[in-house]
């Protein structure tokens, strides 16, 4: 089949590439089309608000640059300039660890 225009590709050919890229659109929908779902991190400036947020759970100091988290008995809990209160639950399902500086 011609059109006219010389191009020097085939409808053969263009369905090749066509069906090829269909499938790989498939396989890449497939696999990754799981829902992946985060819990929301609510961080606040001061430890009231937090505690008013969450009041059946712990308030920790979150460490973003460190990635982890300090309790109200710790050295650096509320300290620190990139940090901010948030809920315990929080923390540890948006995979912050503990951290374990100054528990005794």
């Amino acid at each position: 089949m011609s059109c006219g225009i010389s191009c020097g590709a085939s409808w053969s050919s263009f369905r090749k590439w066509a069906s090829a890229i269909a499938l790989a659109a498939t396989i890449l929908v497939g696999c990754c089309g799981a829902e992946v779902s985060a819990t929301p991190l609510t961080p606040f400036r001061y430890e009231a608000q937090a505690q008013r947020h969450c009041p059946h759970d712990r308030v920790v100091w979150l460490d973003f640059s460190k990635a982890v988290y300090y309790g109200k008995g710790q050295k650096r809990y509320g300290q620190g300039f990139d940090g901010s209160f948030v809920c315990l639950s929080e923390a540890r399902d948006s995979l912050y660890r503990r951290s374990l500086l100054g528990l005794r």
